[in-house]
């Protein structure tokens, strides 16, 4: 039976004392995780929503993002995770590309609006059915009339709910992602796919049911899902809660709770280092002595960032490579192994990586070239999108869209990218979903969006505005107009007017020349 709930349900029955979640001051077992996945789990099927249906959530690292995601699987629905930063407009793309029928969100406050924003967008797609409001504790903001309120239902005393049975290629999640070309789209990862990746990465780090690991990665993203969330509970091992990375209340964490396996992108282990050499001392020795692995990806460490931090932590760092097409692990660098700084490691066990030239061929070790992975991890497709699917999957092959070389031993290292995704702090940002949106501006003739280095985020996004004749709009204004229109991690932080973009003889923009 493939449906990715079943171990949690193994948990709740042969290890239901073991601690699951730990939120603030909470402490929840897997019997306890289990029984609440149940009552959510009912409820959803008194909403008349079935098996391979799509449900959408948006919910920060709290215990209900991880109850509504393993409540979808149990019903044998598939789970459409959000950014809780997406505006109305975007919530509403997103839910109407999915199919999604109903809407799992998070109440959030004025510093996060989710709530707000989800439900302007549900508002605005017809096809969402339901939606689903998880209430903030302390929040008083009116409850919309036709919310169904998460909370209460974790007050029913139905608490078993058997999981429903899915094929391995059923499809399990779909994470939403830039791809290789145009708007976000929907990779289709099947139950095959997130188990295989959730025992990858349990073999990877050697987490074990008495290990503690901390989520300080969104669990809406790839990342936090695989690599944290579903493989903490494949192993019936403990699970820290952060809501917001603030690096105080992260150490302060990992230092109650004896953590022993950390995963972030690059800029929060900076943040984290930053902290380690102000306020050494004890505190940090406490923490460096049960912490066993920290595990660094997203976008590439700086050699000198991952050296410091073993040293001061005491503590390996692995560096791996995925994508949400590749579940989204795909190349770590192993414990059991040399570790070479700088490199994304060797591909996972059943997991096969080449590197082509523009036309395919296989090019010698140490030369560069595009990275092709096949394996267990490769997504099924994008969703409803076959000619962008058979673009990005050829012959079995995820085209990746990143240039690297392999090294004799079989290490890779990603030297450059194809694409013109944008990596600010390990979110991947594509710009045409930027100058589309800026392209709605009255005022807007052109517009050309690149990254920047940015010594906190890795890069930074950067707009490049031709205004129309007359136009009067300031750099400023531009920018504060992109920040109510797109989210927060997205907008262009730096707008430059210009009087022309550099173009090739056919009306390509030259984006290389604005570097």
């Amino acid at each position: 039976m493939y449906n990715l709930a079943t171990n949690l349900e193994r948990n709740a029955t042969f290890l239901g004392n073991n601690t699951a979640l730990i939120f603030q001051d909470k402490t929840i077992s897997y019997r306890q995780l289990n029984a609440m996945v149940n009552q959510a789990a009912n409820q959803l099927v008194k909403l008349g929503i079935m098996p391979d249906e799509k449900v959408a959530i948006s919910c920060p690292n709290t215990p209900a993002f991880v109850i509504g995601y393993y409540a979808i699987q149990k019903i044998g629905a598939i789970a459409v995770p959000l950014n809780v930063m997406l505006k109305g407009p975007e919530v509403a793309y997103h839910l109407a590309d999915s199919d999604a029928v109903a809407l799992i969100s998070f109440q959030g406050n004025n510093a996060l609006p989710c709530g707000e924003y989800c439900y302007e967008g549900f508002n605005q797609t017809d096809s969402c059915r339901h939606y689903i409001l998880i209430e903030s504790e302390g929040e008083n903001a009116s409850i919309p009339h036709d919310a169904h309120r998460f909370n209460q239902w974790l007050l029913s005393p139905e608490t078993t709910f058997n999981a429903v049975y899915r094929a391995a290629e059923d499809t399990c999640v779909i994470l939403y992602t830039s791809g290789t070309t145009g708007r976000a789209k929907g990779a289709e990862l099947s139950q095959s796919n997130m188990l295989c990746n959730a025992q990858a990465c349990q073999a990877l780090t050697n987490q074990k049911g008495t290990d503690v690991s901390i989520a300080i990665l969104p669990l809406f993203h790839t990342f936090g899902q695989s690599l944290i969330m579903n493989t903490s509970i494949l192993t019936a091992s403990a699970l820290v809660l952060i809501p917001r990375f603030v690096p105080k209340t992260v150490m302060q964490q990992m230092h109650q709770h004896k953590v022993t396996h950390l995963a972030g992108v690059p800029t929060m282990f900076i943040g984290l280092l930053a902290f380690a050499e102000k306020h050494g001392g004890d505190y940090i020795k406490d923490i460096a002595a049960t912490l066993k692995v920290a595990i660094s990806g997203g976008a590439s460490m700086p050699v000198e960032i991952l050296k410091q931090f073993e040293t001061k932590l005491n503590v390996p760092v692995i560096e791996g490579y995925g994508l949400s097409e590749s579940s989204p692990v795909a190349a770590f660098n192993h414990l059991e192994y040399e570790r070479k700084p700088g490199s994304i490691g060797q591909p996972l066990p059943g997991v096969t990586m080449k590197v082509v030239d523009s036309k395919g061929n296989e090019v010698p070790l140490g030369k560069e070239g595009e990275l092709l992975i096949r394996g267990h991890n490769v997504m099924k497709g994008y969703y409803k999108k076959p000619e962008e699917t058979a673009k990005t999957i050829v012959d079995g092959w995820l085209h990746t869209g990143d240039i690297v070389r392999m090294d004799e031993g079989g290490y890779v290292y990603v030297v450059d990218r194809l694409k013109e995704v944008i990596i600010r702090g390990g979110y991947n940002i594509y710009p045409r979903d930027i100058e589309e949106t800026f392209m709605t501006h009255s005022d807007v003739h052109l517009v050309a969006v690149i990254g920047i280095p940015h010594k906190t985020y890795g890069e930074e996004v950067k707009a490049f505005i031709v205004p129309k004749e007359g136009a009067t709009t300031s750099s400023k204004a531009f920018i504060t107009w992109g920040r109510e229109r797109l989210a927060d991690f997205k907008y262009p932080r730096q707008v430059e007017i210009v009087e022309s973009l550099p173009m090739t003889a056919t009306g390509k923009i030259l984006k290389r020349l604005l570097q």
